[in-house]
């Protein structure tokens, strides 16, 4: 284990946006990660399988539109959303 290396929370965004500035279309995987509280890899394996679209930018650089994670990893309804969801 190296001592020497510094372990930092990176936070969800790179700086915080102001107020009045949308938030950003384009996360990168540990954006995306952090923020929806699943794994990079497991980003991948739904890039991979179709279910999440991503684009490169540059050689390196893998961004997903935060619209589409957004979809993949929707909220699941507690408490009282549930019981009005159930009611006739």
């Amino acid at each position: 284990m190296n001592t020497n290396r510094k372990e930092t929370d990176m936070p969800a965004y790179p700086t915080l946006p102001a107020w009045d500035q949308p938030a950003p279309e384009w996360l990168s995987l540990q954006q995306a990660a952090s923020i929806y509280g699943v794994s990079v890899d497991t980003l991948r394996r739904r890039i991979r399988e179709g279910k999440l679209s991503a684009s490169r930018f540059g050689v390196r650089l893998i961004r997903v539109r935060a619209d589409d994670v957004d979809r993949l990893y929707r909220r699941v309804p507690v408490g009282d959303q549930l019981a009005r969801r159930r009611r006739p």
